[in-house]
């Protein structure tokens, strides 16, 4: 078969790309009908005008730049600019090129990307939105913690005031005295949440050797109050696997919401119980809390359980963010959480480190 064989004017004429032939004097020379059907122009009006009549004004210099470099014989690789067409549109094109200075000619080819461009502005606006939304939750949270304390302080100073000696009353006296360690641990916690929050970002998710039964004791101080209110009982067995590689402020979270739901979610007839106990599953560590709470449908909470916002119980104190909390801190370090639930009988949370 020889080359007279080959439909080459077909192929030209027909082929979806824009193909053509400009002269190093920046006039078409030969084009398919392609390009005048994406540039809108006919053919006669693309070869009268130079070629830089047609893109847009910002990139003529940049277009320019990168032409010399063709009529030095450098071929034009994944270059991208704007056109605009006879109706005033603006379309993207994603160049290549060949130059032929024997000739002075260049052969190009080149894909409209108008909509894969959009596509990206899109993404990047959203991008730009997400981290705009993140420095304002950031700077939230540290106004929250940085105000909270001043109340705090009031109260602990309060505390100073009184004189216990005067009040007879034993149950009291110990009252007071829970309710003043409990101050004391929400100021710590507060103290620690804004020098977490003064680290450089590049810091705030520094992963580190943690022992669980430790943090899981921090965490029984903060609820103690509510814990002993309710005569709840906490179990652990950590023999299994005592310590995980996990950023201590997100698992000291992770602890509090989880126990805190137990309880929040308890049955109003029996004491509240919260099992906790690990498993070493090929060098990843499971770690299971499991209560005998009212327990959850399921069937109808599997897919929004971990999502902003869910409520299930009608509970006034839940807001629907403690879990999505918790699932976000095991995603981003590339862990998981699963749970199984029944009404009425408990609900169980496997967290995959």
């Amino acid at each position: 078969m020889t080359t007279e064989d080959y439909p080459f004017e077909l192929f030209f004429d027909l082929v979806p790309d824009l193909l053509c032939i400009a002269g190093f004097d920046g006039y078409f020379k030969r084009i398919n009908p392609a390009v005048s059907k994406v540039l809108e122009y006919s053919q006669e009006e693309l070869y009268s005008r130079p070629i830089n009549d047609f893109i847009h004004p910002e990139d003529v210099s940049m277009t320019n730049q990168r032409r010399s470099q063709l009529f030095e014989s450098q071929p034009l690789l994944n270059f991208e600019n704007r056109y605009i067409t006879k109706s005033g549109k603006i379309i993207w094109l994603y160049w290549t090129a060949w130059p032929n200075t024997e000739k002075k000619l260049v052969f190009a080819i080149a894909k409209e990307i108008t909509e894969k461009k959009r596509l990206e502005e899109s993404k990047d606006e959203l991008l730009s939105d997400l981290s705009h939304k993140n420095e304002e939750l950031k700077s939230l949270t540290y106004i929250t913690a940085h105000d909270l304390r001043s109340p705090v302080s009031s109260i602990l100073s309060v505390f100073q005031l009184l004189n216990l000696e005067k009040i007879k009353d034993e149950e009291s006296v110990e009252l007071i005295k829970l309710i003043q360690r409990s101050t004391l641990g929400l100021k710590e916690n507060l103290n620690k949440y804004l020098n977490k929050l003064s680290e450089k970002d590049s810091n705030n998710d520094k992963k580190e050797l943690v022992n669980l039964s430790e943090i899981l004791q921090e965490t029984l101080i903060t609820l103690n109050p509510t814990l002993k209110s309710v005569n709840a009982q906490i179990k652990h067995d950590f023999s299994n696997a005592g310590e995980v590689y996990f950023n201590r402020l997100h698992l000291e979270s992770i602890f509090l919401n989880l126990i805190g739901n137990s309880i929040k979610y308890r049955k109003t007839d029996v004491a509240p119980q919260v099992c906790l106990w690990t498993e070493l599953v090929a060098d990843r560590v499971f770690l299971y809390i499991k209560d005998n709470g009212q327990g959850m449908n399921m069937e109808r909470v599997k897919d929004k359980i971990f999502k902003m916002n869910q409520t299930f119980h009608g509970h006034s104190e839940a807001k629907g963010i403690g879990l999505y909390l918790v699932n976000s801190h095991l995603q981003n370090a590339g862990g998981s959480i699963e749970v199984e639930s029944e009404e009425g009988v408990g609900t169980t949370f496997k967290v995959i480190f």
